[in-house]
C-alpha cells in the first residue's frame, strides 16, 4: 500500500540530496531555535527584574533539567528512527503502531520526569555549589518549570513523529506561535506582575502546553499513517522494543553528558568563589558563563537540526534499501553542517557585545564585577564558539551511525570521547591549574576541554558510520544497488 502524502512531507529518498535536505533542514533549524528562544527569552527578560542573581540561577538548572529531560524526552530519537524506517519501507500498519506505541510512551515518561525533578531539584543544587540566594532562585525555577516536564516530552514525541516522515513545517509553525506566546507571558509576569525567576519558569510551563495540545490535533487530522486517534492509544510490545532500542542508548547519552556538564557548571562556581565573592550577593563569573552558553545554544540548536536530518534521511534510506545513497547523505550533512556552524559561529563573535548586553552582561559600567562577567563570556566564545563546527562535524556523525540502526555504538563512542574525556580533564588538568595557578587560568583550562572532545570524538564517529555502511553495503549489495538506481532504470 503506498503511503498517503501530504504537501507538506518530503520524499527523502528521490531525486537531488542537497535541496531535500536543505528544505528539510531549514524549517527544523527554524524551529530549533524557537526552542533555544523559550530559554533564552526566559534569560533576558528575567534579566530586567529585581533579582541581581537570576541570569546566573537559570544557567545553573540547565545541566541539571537536561539531565532529567535527556533521560526520558532523549527516547524521542527511537521513535523518530523507528517511524522513518517503516515510511521509507511502505509499511503504514507499522507506522501507526509504532506512532501511538510513541505518544503513550512520551506520556509515561514526561511524568516520570517530572516526578524525578520534583524529588531531585535541591539536593542537585546544592551538589553543583549553588549557596544562599543563587539556591533558592535556581530551585524556585527547577520545581515549576519540571511541571511542564510532561507537556515538553509529549511536544518532542510529536515533532519527532512529524520529522520522521519529512514535515518539518508544521512543528515551526507551532513553535513560532507558542515561542511568541512564551516571549508575551514572560513580559507580563516580570514586568507587569513584578515576579523573577517564578514568572519566566510558569511562562514556558504554558507555552508547552500550548505547543502540545496543538501538535496532537494536528496529527489527529492527518491524513496518513501518522494520524493519531485516541481509540488506538495504546502500548504494542514491537515497536515499543524498537523505540527503546534506538531511543534508550540516545537518552543515557544525553543524560551523562549533562552530567558531565553539571561537573563544569560546578566547576565554574569553583572558578567564582576562587575570585572571593560574598556567595549571597553577585556571583560574576557565573552569570557570565551563563550567558555566553546561553549564546551557544542557538548555534548548537542550527547544527543539531542537520544531525536530525542526518537521522531521518539515513533511516529512510535504510528501510528502502538504498544504501549507496547514503553516502551522499553523509557527505551532504557534512558539508552543510560546516557552512552552517562557521556563518552562525561567525556572526556571534561579530555581535557579541550587543548580544551579551541583552543579558545584562557589558564592562562599559567601570565595575570590576559586571567586567569580570563580561570577560568570563567573551572568554568562552573564543574557545568554545570559533571551533563549533567540530561539535557539528561529532552531532552529524553520530547522527549517521545512530540512523544506521547502530545506536548503542553512537552512544558508546559520545560517552568515552566526550563524556569521559571531560571528566577526566577536570579531574586532573582543571584541579591542577587551580592549586598552581590563577582562577582565570582555571576557566581556559574548562573551556579547551570542549573542542579536544569534540575532535576525538567526531574523527570516530565517522570511522564507525564509514565501516558500519560498507559491511551493509557488502551484505546487500546486489538488493541495495537495485534500489539505488530510478524506477526506469531497474525496470
Amino acid at each position: 500500500m503506498v503511503l498517503a502524502k501530504k504537501k507538506r512531507d518530503l520524499d527523502l529518498t528521490e531525486g537531488p540530496l542537497l535541496g531535500k535536505i536543505l528544505l528539510f533542514v531549514l524549517p527544523l533549524m527554524a524551529s530549533n531555535l524557537l526552542q533555544t528562544l523559550y530559554n533564552a527569552a526566559d534569560m533576558m527578560v528575567v534579566g530586567l527584574s529585581h533579582e541581581a542573581n537570576a541570569v546566573g540561577a537559570i544557567g545553573t538548572t540547565g545541566a541539571f533539567i537536561n539531565m532529567i529531560l535527556n533521560v526520558f524526552v532523549g527516547f524521542s530519537a527511537g521513535a523518530n528512527v523507528v517511524v522513518a524506517r517503516h515510511i521509507g519501507a511502505k509499511d503504514e500498519e507499522a507506522v501507526s503502531r509504532t506512532v501511538h506505541t510513541a505518544i503513550f510512551m512520551s506520556l509515561i515518561f514526561g511524568f516520570v520526569g517530572m516526578g524525578l525533578g520534583f524529588a531531585t531539584s535541591r539536593p542537585m543544587m546544592m551538589l553543583l555549589g549553588n549557596r544562599g540566594n543563587l539556591l533558592d532562585l535556581s530551585v524556585t525555577y527547577t520545581y515549576i518549570y519540571f511541571a511542564g516536564v510532561p507537556f515538553i516530552s509529549l511536544t518532542n514525541y510529536l515533532i519527532s513523529i512529524l520529522r520522521a516522515k519529512g514535515d518539518t513545517k508544521t512543528p515551526l509553525l507551532v513553535l513560532m506561535l507558542s515561542g511568541l506566546l512564551n516571549v508575551a507571558l514572560n513580559l507580563f509576569f516580570v514586568l507587569v506582575c513584578h515576579l523573577s525567576v517564578e514568572g519566566v519558569a510558569l511562562a514556558t510551563v504554558i507555552a508547552n502546553a500550548v505547543s502540545a495540545i496543538a501538535l496532537l490535533v494536528i496529527l489527529m487530522r492527518d491524513k496518513g499513517p501518522c494520524r493519531f486517534s485516541f481509540k488506538k492509544l495504546r502500548i504494542e510490545r514491537h515497536a515499543f522494543i524498537n523505540i527503546l532500542y534506538i531511543g534508550v542508548p540516545a537518552g543515557i547519552q544525553g543524560a551523562l553528558f549533562s552530567i558531565s556538564n553539571m561537573l563544569i557548571q560546578s566547576s565554574i562556581i569553583r572558578v567564582n568563589n576562587g575570585y572571593g565573592y560574598d556567595p549571597n550577593g553577585y556571583q560574576p563569573v557565573v552569570d557570565g558563563n551563563a550567558a555566553a552558553a546561553n549564546l551557544e545554544g542557538f548555534v548548537y540548536t542550527a547544527t543539531n537540526a542537520i544531525c536530525q536530518a542526518a537521522i531521518t534521511f539515513t533511516s529512510q534510506h535504510l528501510g528502502a534499501m538504498k544504501l549507496h545513497r547514503i553516502k551522499r547523505v553523509m557527505g551532504t550533512c557534512y558539508l552543510v553542517t560546516f557552512i552552517i556552524a562557521a556563518i552562525c559561529s561567525a556572526l556571534l563573535m561579530l555581535l557579541h557585545r550587543p548580544l551579551l548586553a541583552l543579558y545584562g552582561v557589558t564592562n562599559t559600567s567601570g565595575d570590576p564585577m559586571h567586567d569580570l562577567a563580561f570577560h568570563t563570556a567573551l572568554t568562552r566564545m573564543l574557545w568554545i564558539i570559533i571551533p563549533y563546527f567540530l561539535l557539528a562535524f561529532m552531532e552529524v556523525g553520530g547522527g549517521i551511525v545512530r540512523g544506521l540502526g547502530k545506536s548503542i555504538t553512537s552512544t558508546i563512542v559520545s560517552l568515552l570521547g566526550a563524556c569521559l574525556f571531560r571528566v577526566v580533564w577536570i579531574s586532573t588538568a582543571f584541579n591542577y591549574v587551580m592549586n598552581v595557578s590563577t582562577p582565570e587560568n582555571g576557566l581556559v583550562t574548562i573551556f579547551l576541554s570542549y573542542p579536544i572532545s569534540w575532535i576525538l570524538t567526531a574523527l570516530i564517529h565517522f570511522c564507525c558510520a564509514t565501516a558500519a555502511l560498507n559491511k551493509m553495503i557488502k551484505r546487500f549489495g546486489p538488493e541495495s544497488e537495485a534500489a539505488s538506481q530510478p524506477a526506469t532504470k531497474r525496470s
